[in-house]
């Protein structure tokens, strides 16, 4: 009875130890995710938009398309 009370006990704490070290992997991954939602709403906030100028007609040549 004593060995297999042993058992157990050594079956529980390694169950403990296995659940410990899959929790630590779920934070650091929910860290992770928190890091790149971040990163997201930073780049959309700061996100600097530029304008193409209107190409140049086909029929001017490009000195001609400037002093209009």
């Amino acid at each position: 009875m004593h060995n297999e009370t042993d058992s157990i006990e050594k079956l529980l704490v390694s169950l403990i130890k296995m659940v410990g070290k899959n929790n630590e992997k779920i934070d650091e991954l929910t860290k992770r995710v928190c890091q790149l939602e971040t990163a997201s709403k930073e780049i959309q906030i700061n996100r600097v938009y530029s304008f193409i100028a209107e190409p140049p007609r086909p029929n001017t040549s490009r000195k001609e398309y400037a002093r209009k």
